[in-house]
């Protein structure tokens, strides 16, 4: 970090919102008071340092750790917010995807953890498709043997001339 004027002063604003949320004792302020908000503002700290100081390595660590403690304190905020391992790989696609446009890498990255965030948090939705899959794939699998035929023979009749 070349330029560390945005890194430290939105971690000292942090801190102080944090702390003086604290000392107030109000019940909304509370729900700022734990180790997620610590995330989020460490986050943000490397979010601001990343565009301010043209940084942008830091941007990809940054939006782990803001949506990381983001969805934490959603998960305890809303009884809706969906509590599911999916939604941290689709926060990682989401930090690959904005990260990958301004690093200009990370892109398939971004793809496949969006594919696995989807896959996981739907995946009771397609339980019927997966079946299908499956049984279509072990159908095949009792066949196999016929594959190295197929090459025996290809090799015996085709590659000899």
């Amino acid at each position: 970090m070349k330029k560390q004027a945005a890194f430290s002063g939105i971690i000292l604003v942090g801190l102080g919102v944090y702390f003086f949320a604290n000392q107030l004792h109000s019940s909304f302020a509370n729900l700022f008071q734990d180790w997620p908000a610590l995330l989020m503002i460490l986050g943000a700290a490397l979010i601001g340092q990343a565009y301010s100081a043209r940084e942008y390595q830091h941007l990809f660590p940054g939006i782990i750790l803001f949506g990381f403690g983001l969805h934490i304190l959603l998960v305890h905020w809303f009884k809706q917010w969906p509590n599911h391992i999916g939604v941290f790989f689709f926060i990682i696609a989401i930090a690959f995807f904005i990260s990958s446009r301004k690093v200009k890498s990370g892109l398939g990255q971004s793809i496949f953890f969006l594919a696995l965030a989807f896959i996981m948090l739907f995946s009771e939705q397609f339980q019927p498709l997966f079946y299908i899959v499956e049984t279509g794939i072990a159908s095949i699998w009792k066949f196999w043997p016929l594959g190295l035929i197929l090459a025996g023979i290809y090799i015996l009749l085709v590659k000899r001339k």
